[in-house]
């Protein structure tokens, strides 16, 4: 994660997007627009699919999310130290750490609404492992 040091946050890893139909979506995103499939998961009812759509962050189609909404997920580091020094300055997440499939996780609306979240990649490749696993 070189290029950002002066900075708590490391790249905008993912956008993950609400959606009504992850199947037309999905459609849309790589026949349309030309996006690469990476994986399409379904589990416990929800199904997300990950495309990669230009060089920025993925972009996570999830049927569990509201259409339309978009959760803005930073990278960082050291999800303990991050949270503690953002915390010194007033910040607040909306709940408890969340432990997600690449790791731990906190979300957190910025003063607008906006939701974004704070992950630290500690099982990297997870997620293409269990898509490998679910064929």
């Amino acid at each position: 994660m070189e290029g950002y040091k002066s900075s708590l946050f490391g790249p905008l890893k993912y956008l993950y997007v609400g959606t009504s139909n992850v199947q037309k979506d999905l459609e849309y995103y790589t026949n349309v627009l030309g996006a690469r499939k990476i994986w399409d998961l379904s589990s416990l009812g929800a199904r997300v699919a990950a495309v990669q759509l230009g060089s920025g962050p993925i972009t996570l189609l999830a049927s569990h999310r509201p259409a339309p909404s978009c959760i803005l997920i930073y990278q960082v580091d050291n999800i303990d130290k991050v949270s503690k020094e953002l915390r010194k300055r007033g910040w607040r997440p909306k709940g408890a750490r969340l432990e997600i499939p690449e790791g731990p996780c906190y979300s957190f609306n910025d003063p607008s609404g906006i939701l974004l979240a704070l992950l630290q990649i500690t099982r990297p490749g997870v997620l293409g492992e269990l898509s490998k696993n679910a064929r």
